[in-house]
């Protein structure tokens, strides 16, 4: 659903909002290595064992790397790390040069991740929710549109 100033939205394609979705095909680069999508990236560093995080990166669908994610242990430092993590990844994502404009078309609309699945953690359910994805995603946006504005 877009209204005027707001974008609330389960972040997929039917919705017209999947490339803001962490599903998205997107390659990032990080440390070196690729990874399909930011939920490949995202799921395998919730590990530091490099074969597991291995494992997860080769997975074949961003759904088959959340899954593989939630059946590993959690490194001890994860709940200190994983905003910064995803904001690396948010931010690989839209140095895209077919992704980057898309985002900057949602203007200043607050986006909303909506789900139905209860993560109130990255998203909304219910009307409840901290929306980290959605805050991250507009911190983005709020970079790259001040670095156009400073080249122009």
């Amino acid at each position: 659903m877009n209204t005027e100033n707001h974008i609330i939205s389960s972040f997929t394609n039917e919705a017209g909002y999947g490339f803001l979705s962490n599903f998205h095909p997107s390659t990032i680069y990080v440390d070196g290595k690729s990874y399909k999508t930011c939920e490949h990236a995202y799921q395998a560093h919730k590990t530091l064992d490099e074969n597991i995080r291995d494992i997860i990166r080769r997975a074949a669908t961003p759904a088959e790397a959340k899954k593989l994610g939630r059946c590993i242990q959690i490194r001890p430092d994860w709940d200190s790390v994983k905003l910064e993590l995803m904001r690396d990844f948010i931010k690989k994502k839209f140095e895209n040069p077919f992704l980057r404009p898309r985002l900057l078309s949602t203007s200043n609309a607050e986006l909303v991740y909506n789900n139905t699945w209860n993560d109130t953690f990255w998203g909304i359910c219910r009307g409840t929710g901290s929306n980290w994805l959605g805050k991250i995603i507009m911190d983005e946006r709020d970079a790259i549109q001040l670095e156009f504005a400073a080249d122009a």
